[in-house]
């Protein structure tokens, strides 16, 4: 039972994770000069690229992402108008909750916005993917016992491994180490990429061990 599902998803993850790859390691072949440490700007708007792009072009051809209700050019004109304003909307949330959480308000506003840009590809984006612009289904989805099929509860994983890898990620900053990567945000960026690519592996890998008992019922 979701055989078949899983191995899709397993396929559109390594994709993904290929996707992380390319975007590091090509900069770092065709700029001089270029590393995750000193141009983490580039590198973060280059994974964020990335990402958004594999993950749209994936789960549109896998058919994961909801169908529209209706067909006429208005209708998709105005889906995908909504799509972009929760992605940006997201950016902002995500700004909003780092500097509550004690990020520089002004003096790093452009790395800050940047973490959150990332933060939006890695977890608002897969949403929009697998449920669209629904905010009912991502509360629905997020709930206790609200997944209603396999890549709901690969939703669930993905997302808060990301999160909590961005989380993890702040902790070393203080501390006088003085290495290149605790300037804000890359350590912060790297721990949201790093639980992003767990989170790649453990939901594929959790479904399939508990694949006899997983039982979705619509709602």
């Amino acid at each position: 039972m979701w055989d078949h599902e899983i191995r899709a998803m397993a396929s559109s993850h390594a994709i993904i994770a290929a996707s992380v790859f390319m975007a590091t390691v090509l900069p770092a072949v065709l700029l001089p000069g270029f590393s995750v440490y000193g141009s983490h700007l580039l590198w973060l708007y280059s994974v964020s690229g990335a990402v958004t792009a594999v993950s749209v072009a994936v789960f549109w051809l896998l058919g994961i992402t909801p169908p529209t209700k209706k067909h006429t050019l208005g209708y998709k004109l105005s889906r995908l108008f909504r799509s972009c304003l929760y992605f940006f909307l997201s950016c902002l949330f995500f700004h909003t909750v780092v500097v509550l959480y004690g990020a520089p308000l002004i003096e790093s506003a452009l790395e800050t916005f940047s973490l959150a840009v990332l933060l939006t590809s890695l977890t608002t984006l897969r949403c929009l993917c697998v449920l669209g612009p629904n905010v009912q289904a991502w509360i629905r989805v997020f709930s206790r016992h609200g997944a209603m099929s396999v890549w709901d509860t690969c939703l669930q994983i993905t997302v808060a491994c990301t999160v909590v890898g961005a989380w993890m990620g702040a902790f070393p900053i203080p501390l006088d180490w003085d290495r290149p990567w605790q300037v804000w945000p890359i350590s912060c960026s790297l721990g949201a990429m790093i639980g992003f690519l767990t989170g790649l592996v453990a939901a594929p890998a959790w479904i399939h061990y508990h694949r006899k008992q997983l039982t979705y019922k619509c709602k």
